[in-house]
């Protein structure tokens, strides 16, 4: 049994979900928590960031009276994703915020910071870090997360290239404490077999973009619910970062999505590459490659509601 912090023991349901860049907000995320799983949205997607304060108290509060009326079934806790590359001019802000409401869980990407684990540590908080393959997997605890977020093959945005098999199964060789796994997660049966391959948690994000709270367009959402699979391209043009995403964004732009080029892998930026005026993730838009099994777009509620359904089916079929 792996070694979980109270925060995250006793969740309802072992699925976190994913911080959406742009997409995630207070709506979804609290929805998400009142659902019994870990909602997570990520800093940046306050702007300006002032309004970050604004949004902490938002979530905190309605999630405190979501408890107050349902003490039988309290709210999952909520997490916020803290991008540690250098070109992140907010971090020192950001994690002020962090640290004034006590946010139970944050995920940090994109680097790994002593002195970020430690100011979480400092209140109380649990550190989980992104991580595509076993080396980065070991700075990230040596440097004091509590736990990692296995990002595997399939996963939408900044996605790894390991097999979900592999890169559980060489991080539970050395570390017994919190792993969730993400990539292609989107179903009840999905979220049963991350248990089964040594993860706690799955890690689930592009199912919720289909959702009523999710702040993406009609036409984001519509393209989850009709792509695939197939409709998923695998590239680092539109952030100097491999990342997956949806084909039909990319022809949008006026890009063969089949022939994308390479971008310059030490820079880091969010145009769309090779002149374009479209922005990653705004027009670009993210994705990973479970969507096949979203059919629709729902509230959050009642997404989560499947999942659970889905997760106790499959557990009683394996009986």
């Amino acid at each position: 049994m792996s070694k979980l912090p109270a925060t995250l023991q006793n969740l309802p349901l072992p699925i976190i979900g994913s911080p959406l860049f742009i997409i995630s907000n207070p709506k979804l995320v609290i929805e998400q928590c009142k659902a019994g799983i870990v909602g997570a949205m990520p800093a940046l997607n306050a702007r300006p960031a002032s309004q970050l304060d604004e949004w902490l108290h938002e979530i905190t509060e309605a999630l405190a009276a979501h408890d107050r009326a349902h003490p039988e079934r309290p709210a999952a806790p909520f997490a916020i994703n803290q991008i540690v590359h250098k070109s992140n001019d907010r971090l020192e802000h950001d994690m002020e915020m962090a640290v004034k409401w006590k946010v139970p869980v944050i995920i940090t990407s994109l680097g790994a910071r002593t002195d970020v684990n430690d100011a979480i540590h400092g209140y109380g908080g649990v550190v989980l870090h992104d991580i595509i393959n076993n080396t980065f997997a070991r700075k990230a605890i040596e440097k004091g997360a509590d736990g990692l977020v296995a990002v595997a093959a399939g996963a939408g945005g900044h996605a790894g290239v390991k097999s979900p098999f592999a890169l559980v199964q060489e991080i539970r060789q050395w570390f017994d404490g919190p792993v969730a796994l993400s990539g292609a997660i989107a179903t009840g049966g999905a979220v049963l077999a991350a248990q089964a391959m040594g993860a706690d948690f799955a890690y689930i994000g592009s199912a919720f973009i289909a959702t009523h709270e999710a702040r993406a367009s009609d036409a984001y959402k519509q393209a989850i619910v009709d792509g695939s699979s197939d409709d998923i391209v695998y590239s680092n043009l539109f952030t100097g970062v491999h990342g997956n995403y949806l084909k039909p964004s990319i022809r949008a732009a006026g890009l063969d999505p089949d022939n994308l080029p390479e971008s310059d892998p030490t820079k880091m930026n969010f145009g769309g590459g090779e002149g374009s005026k479209s922005k990653a993730w705004k027009d670009i838009w993210g994705c990973g490659q479970g969507i096949g099994a979203v059919t629709g777009v729902t509230s959050t509620a009642e997404l989560v509601a499947r999942l659970a359904r889905e997760y106790r089916e499959t557990k009683a079929r394996l009986l």
